[in-house]
């Protein structure tokens, strides 16, 4: 094959999935809205298992259920028969994903399961198979042809799936109202749970650049040179807030002929600052300051009093932007 070949051949499988992906649209039904019910009123588990490249699947919807508030493992059918069956109970919910229908590791586990009262949900390329018709609700997840120009390898199967299972998860997080703080919990390491788990209070500087109202102009310079963010809080004896000062008010003051060493900052100051309470997580703040474009925003304690100043320096620096 030629370099141009590849290009081809790779633009052809991706057409051939994503038109095996579309098809599920029409199989979002009344099963899929019965299967969502069942996975949400689940009282156990949800063991999600699949045999091959069926079962990698299914271990990554089983993971994705666990991440999103389903609590989910996934069971491997030939080691179920030998003994993991037992973490099965009565509580718990079956996903179990077969494209033929027939896999017989997963067949042999039927009788079993009904036995133990768990609900079995089944998405399978065959609905006339031996899974689909065991199961209380089945998935249909059938493909016309598989990406692999061999028509042998789980190719176009896999992923469509793998779709029906983030459709499935997705839906019932949206049902639980599953938040960014639920997300979090179950997200403690790495990049994710650094965004998701810092709150403002833990990147603030807590020695923060403040001033009294009645500060000159001049004075307030040297608190925004020594503190470094560019900015100051004008506070009371109370530490309330009474308004801000930046250097784009600095500019402002100067453009218009005001005497830096008469003037106090209280005739200069923005009176009315954007602030955030020190309990929003951090990566709302950094969403906050993008989106009103600024660099810095004060930090308020559940008095409304100021703690402390969170400038997008310290995001970045904790790799939250």
């Amino acid at each position: 094959m030629n370099k141009n070949s590849f290009i081809e051949a790779g633009k052809r499988i991706i057409q051939l999935e994503k038109k095996a992906v579309q098809s599920l649209e029409e199989r979002i039904d009344s099963n899929f809205q019965l299967a969502c019910q069942e996975l949400l009123e689940c009282s156990g588990r949800v063991i999600v298992t699949g045999m091959g490249k069926s079962g990698h699947i299914a271990n990554k919807i089983s993971a994705t259920l666990s991440s999103t508030g389903t609590p989910s493992f996934f069971m491997h059918p030939a080691e179920a028969s030998h003994g993991d069956l037992g973490m099965l109970t009565h509580k718990d919910l079956v996903l179990a994903l077969s494209h033929s229908g027939n896999t017989p590791e997963i067949i042999t586990l039927l009788p079993l399961i009904k036995r133990i009262g768990s609900k079995l949900i089944s998405m399978t390329g065959n609905v006339n198979s031996a899974l689909a018709k065991a199961a209380d609700i089945n998935l249909d997840v059938s493909i016309t042809a598989e990406a692999c120009p061999l028509g042998l390898a789980p190719t176009a199967s896999t992923t469509v799936s793998l779709v029906m299972g983030d459709a499935l998860a997705l839906s019932i997080l949206e049902s639980r109202g599953f938040s960014i703080e639920d997300f979090a919990l179950s997200h403690p390491g790495g990049a994710i749970g650094r965004r998701l788990l810092l709150k403002t209070e833990d990147i603030m500087q807590t020695d923060y650049p403040k001033v009294s109202p009645n500060l000159p102009l001049i004075d307030v310079l040297m608190e925004i040179t020594q503190k470094g963010l560019g900015m100051t809080t004008i506070v009371d004896s109370n530490k309330k807030l009474l308004g801000i000062f930046t250097d784009g008010d600095l500019r402002r003051a100067i453009d218009n002929g005001k005497d830096l060493y008469k003037t106090p900052i209280s005739e200069v100051m923005t009176p009315t600052p954007k602030t955030i309470n020190k309990s929003i997580l951090a990566v709302e703040a950094l969403r906050y300051m993008q989106d009103l474009k600024i660099s810095a925003l004060v930090v308020l304690d559940d008095q409304q009093s100021v703690c402390g100043v969170a400038h997008i320096h310290a995001l970045i620096q904790e790799g939250i932007a």
